[in-house]
């Protein structure tokens, strides 16, 4: 779920490395809302991104 139906932003992957620079695997997770938007004049539940929110790319119902 936490991928952005307008900018397809989704989750990222790395390494965390700890003070003592023990490596484990890490997940950073998009901010992704459940926002009711306008598409093509019809409201529509989607799932956008906080930067497509600020930026304007979706009209909120």
């Amino acid at each position: 779920m936490a991928k952005c139906d307008i900018c397809g932003k989704g989750a990222h992957f790395g390494i965390k490395v700890s003070h003592s620079h023990r490596r484990s695997n890490k997940i950073w997770k998009s901010n992704v809302k459940s926002v009711r938007c306008v598409i093509e004049g019809t409201p529509k539940k989607l799932h956008v991104c906080t930067s497509c929110l600020r930026s304007g790319s979706v009209e909120r119902a």
